[in-house]
């Protein structure tokens, strides 16, 4: 059963537009959300979220539509936009008591409990955590609500290595019983080798690929190959390249395998992918 279907959510902007974006997340899964910066991400889950307002589409959140609904969908979802930037002068226990009145299923057990594992002291003010520390804070108050789907943006930012990985196994016990889920966006794509089931990409406002994680990364193929071999009907195969004085690097779709069979060819990771599907301005990649 799908606990989130988006289905062709626009919104528009004067120099940006989120063009139709559809996807859907299945009960039990953990998606990945990756694109580069000012792909359209947050702009994404704030309009799934009621927090700026799409021009058209539809959400749906465990079965029910969010805009005749909104209540009650947001009962089911726990999210984390960004930093933990507000009520800096507020003590956390301060906070975690507001929490309580709104979420009927407030877990005060594992709320305690996600307080131990991040090391969060209720008695500091949140202007005394540094940024890490903020993003645990917002993760402990999400995932004591026992809300179906974790919404989470650039959950991992701002912590260390040991922090993050941590993170993502808590991901994986909350989908443990089949009837959770998570979504969160990330720049880490070494995080979402990790642990997310799917990945959805999107570029310049566009959803260009959403599947499952393994089926992602076999849709491209990573090639290399000598400076006399990159011509002009070589580049038209390729979704992105490289130059260097070695040669070339670059990727391609999977199916042009037999179009490119002089070339050496590897399976990509989803960094790799990220790299040459994008185009940055001071690179000689071709798009």
């Amino acid at each position: 059963m799908a606990i989130l279907k988006v289905r062709n959510l626009t919104k528009r902007y004067e120099s940006f537009t989120l063009d139709g974006v559809s996807f859907d997340l299945d009960e039990g899964y953990i998606m990945g959300f990756i694109g580069r910066n000012g792909a359209g991400k947050t702009t994404t889950l704030k309009s799934m979220l009621g927090l700026v307002h799409p021009d058209s589409g539809e959400v749906e959140i465990c079965g029910l539509d969010f805009k005749s609904k909104e209540l009650q969908c947001k009962r089911e979802i726990g999210f984390v936009l960004g930093g933990f930037d507000f009520y800096l002068k507020r003590r956390l226990s301060a906070i975690s008591a507001v929490e309580r009145r709104f979420y009927p299923e407030w877990d005060e057990a594992g709320y305690r409990e996600y307080l131990r594992r991040f090391e969060l002291d209720e008695n500091k003010k949140v202007e005394e955590l540094s940024e890490g520390m903020k993003v645990k804070f917002s993760l402990a108050l999400a995932l004591s609500r026992r809300a179906r789907l974790l919404i989470l943006d650039e959950p991992t930012s701002g912590l260390d290595p040991v922090s993050r990985d941590e993170l993502l196994q808590i991901f994986r016990k909350v989908i443990e019983d089949g009837g959770h889920s998570v979504l969160f966006s990330t720049h880490i794509t070494s995080d979402l080798e990790k642990c997310a089931d799917f990945i959805t990409y999107i570029k310049d406002g566009k959803i260009v690929k959403s599947c499952e994680r393994e089926d992602f990364i076999d849709s491209y193929i990573a090639v290399s190959g000598r400076a006399e071999q990159l011509d002009e009907g070589l580049k038209q195969n390729l979704i992105g390249y490289k130059q260097n004085a070695f040669g070339f690097t670059g990727l391609a779709l999977a199916e042009k395998r037999e179009l490119l069979s002089s070339l050496q060819t590897a399976r990509p990771d989803i960094e790799t992918i990220m790299i040459y599907s994008e185009e940055p301005s001071d690179s000689e990649v071709r798009i």
